[in-house]
């Protein structure tokens, strides 16, 4: 229950945040937000009379070959849904970070749970811990406007900066650093209760949860780069009367990963048991092998990052006018 209650403050306060940086990033950008929006009212106003020549299989709804009258639409239509269509890869490729953003609120309290939680004379709850990233994200938003993106745009030459793409980006390979310090650190911990003789023990192990801090660093980091480039994203490239739906998939994504973390707990456990071993994820942490579950997840980020840059060097930005 208590599990629960935090997934759900962590996730509210992530929605906080990331419609507060939005909101500075498009201040920071404004004419680029002008300028498309200015652009997609034009459109409107003048849509276009030929279809593009992706996803042609999507063209018999204007060419009369639909089964009933009902199904026909416009030319514009057409093209919204193809933008659209382009635009989920993208999405996709980022399930895999909010698995990893899932880890925060599970096994990460459960390992400092473990450990010397003091500081000064109070003692921290574990799970409390979620509170890190929201920190650090705190503090590296205004960083981020203020610091990141003026060198950036003295080193593109560009007004906005960073692209959409490349701030997702950025984002994936957070989340890989943040998953291979995360088994670094339950190395660590394991050899700290293994010297103490405090593996089958509950005692407090003689190491501090700030090294938990680390992984809530990197993951809170790429939470901020990923979620807020996904939301601009979608909202500047999205067709307006598709912005709705587009801007929405960002939660979507966040779901998922959630719902994937947990389906990959019981996959696990069910493939190292079936090959002889003990499971990985039993219920005795400190005989657990959390460490390789880590490094399984920096491996599949690994994966899923060539995945997104397959899509992203494809991907053709609409405000340039060269989607096709």
């Amino acid at each position: 229950m208590n599990h629960i209650l935090f997934f759900c403050f962590l996730t509210s306060q992530q929605v906080l945040l990331a419609a507060s940086i939005v909101s500075c990033s498009s201040k920071t950008s404004s004419n680029h937000f002008t300028s498309r929006e200015v652009q997609s009212e034009h459109e409107e106003k003048t849509p276009s009379q030929s279809l593009t020549n992706s996803l042609t299989c999507l063209n018999k709804a204007i060419e009369g070959k639909t089964h009933h009258i009902w199904l026909e639409c416009t030319v514009q239509q057409v093209e919204d849904v193809k933008i659209v269509l382009k635009m989920l890869p993208i999405f996709g490729c980022t399930i895999m970070l909010n698995c990893c953003l899932a880890q925060l609120s599970t096994y990460s309290v459960h390992q400092a749970a473990t450990m010397n939680r003091k500081i000064v004379n109070f003692n921290v709850p574990s799970a409390s811990l979620p509170v890190f990233p929201v920190v650090f994200m705190l503090i590296l938003a205004p960083t981020y406007d203020h610091l990141i993106i003026p060198f950036a745009r003295k080193v593109t030459k560009s007004e906005i900066g960073i692209t959409h793409l490349q701030r997702i980006g950025v984002g994936l390979v957070l989340s890989i650093v943040a998953m291979a310090v995360a088994a670094l650190v339950e190395l660590k911990r394991k050899q700290v209760a293994r010297e103490a003789g405090l593996l089958d023990s509950e005692e407090t192990l003689p190491i501090t949860f700030l090294w938990i801090a680390l992984q809530y660093l990197f993951l809170g980091s790429a939470d901020l780069f990923t979620l807020a480039g996904l939301l601009e994203f979608f909202f500047t490239e999205a067709p307006s009367s598709m912005r709705s739906l587009a801007t929405s998939l960002s939660w979507a994504s966040l779901a998922l990963g959630y719902y994937l973390s947990s389906v990959m707990v019981p996959i696990v456990n069910r493939v190292t048991k079936s090959a002889g071993q003990s499971p990985w994820l039993g219920e005795k942490l400190n005989r657990n092998r959390l460490d390789l579950f880590y490094w399984l997840m920096c491996v599949l980020s690994v994966v899923n990052f060539l995945h997104y840059l397959f899509w992203a060097k494809r991907y053709k930005y609409i405000s340039t006018g060269s989607i096709s």
